[in-house]
């Protein structure tokens, strides 16, 4: 019979939790204060015949174009390899005013081979209630990643940088609001209690409110009237201690673990093929094997690695705590 060669692992795991402050304007937006999508369909031009090979809704479009200018070709079809259909998007930042120029973004529809060299023709850009906000023209750029043979990795896929003009804003008064609504990034009761805290302790009173996990409403004090600005400049500046929930995240696929700060595992002893493991906490029996020092459970993810275990085996092990309930996180597996 073959002789396994099992070797045992104790990790000492001694809980030392650190705590960080972050600034409330990193865990938590104002709500309204985003970015507003936009999109619209047209034509880049002056391609080095890479462009579309006839498709028919480049072809009509072209047409269409002639048409608009005032040139009636009598043609009912049009082929040119320097023309590319594309759909261009773009993002309206928030408090954009007539005249601000943003990035776009164009990918080729068709069947283009590139969009090197070529130049985006006048293109309304349109939010989800179909109005134009911004109009887009320019010429574009691949700026992509290459590949070992110098070439651009995504040639159909490119930028006009400062290629779109506002030209309609976005209704957001925001100086005279007297509330405001917080929401926190990850929704978390602690995070909301301890945010609302912070924001009434600095402000001399109960003006915030948390309405529940992720929403905290902010009435803006008599002092700060008429100055909202001021107002949340003044509170996302405030440092919060944010909380989250005990999570581990594997990928099987790369191999990586992400282990949360708060992660705990109770005292546990696991056989999994050849390997043996068994974690043990300060006042836990002492065994006659050598002894990982560690602090916190990465060091047996650092032990398992050193062993050689592969990445189907980590996850099935943490499933494993999970399921025995040794592992007091939750386990996400990508």
């Amino acid at each position: 019979m073959k002789k396994l060669n099992v070797i045992v692992i104790v990790i000492v795991f001694l809980a030392t939790p650190f705590v960080h402050g972050s600034r409330i304007k990193d865990i938590a937006s104002v709500k309204g204060v985003r970015d507003n999508l936009l999109i619209g369909y047209g034509l880049v031009i002056g391609l080095k015949g890479t462009g579309d090979s006839g498709t028919d809704i480049t072809s009509k479009s072209m047409i269409r174009l002639f048409e608009k200018m005032g040139i009636q070709t009598g043609a009912t079809d049009f082929k040119s390899k320097n023309v590319a259909a594309v759909i261009a998007t773009a993002k309206l930042p928030p408090f954009a005013r007539a005249g601000t120029r943003i990035d776009v973004t164009v990918s080729s529809i068709g069947d283009a081979a590139s969009l090197e060299g070529g130049t985006l023709l006048v293109t309304p850009l349109r939010a989800g209630d179909q109005t134009v906000y911004a109009v887009s023209q320019g010429p574009v750029s691949l700026g992509g990643l290459t590949d070992g043979g110098g070439k651009v990795s995504f040639p159909t896929t490119a930028r006009v940088p400062n290629g779109a003009l506002v030209e309609k804003e976005i209704d957001g008064s925001f100086t005279n609001k007297k509330t405001f609504v917080l929401s926190i990034n990850n929704p978390d009761f602690t995070t909301a209690a301890r945010l609302t805290k912070v924001i009434n302790t600095e402000l001399g009173g109960k003006y915030a409110v948390a309405r529940d996990s992720g929403t905290v409403d902010v009435i803006a004090p008599f002092n700060f009237e008429g100055s909202g600005v001021e107002l949340m400049a003044t509170i996302e500046n405030l440092d919060v201690d944010a909380d989250s929930k005990a999570r581990v995240v594997l990928n099987e696929r790369t191999g990586t673990v992400v282990i949360g700060e708060n992660v705990q595992i109770k005292n546990v002893a696991i056989s999994h093929g050849e390997l043996a493991i068994e974690v043990a906490g300060p006042k836990g029996p002492k065994e006659k094997v050598g002894v990982v020092g560690g602090a916190t459970i990465k060091d047996v993810v650092k032990a398992l690695n050193t062993l050689g275990v592969t990445p189907r085996d980590l996850t099935a092990i943490f499933q494993a705590l999970r399921a025995s309930g040794a592992l007091q996180a939750d386990l996400e597996v990508l």
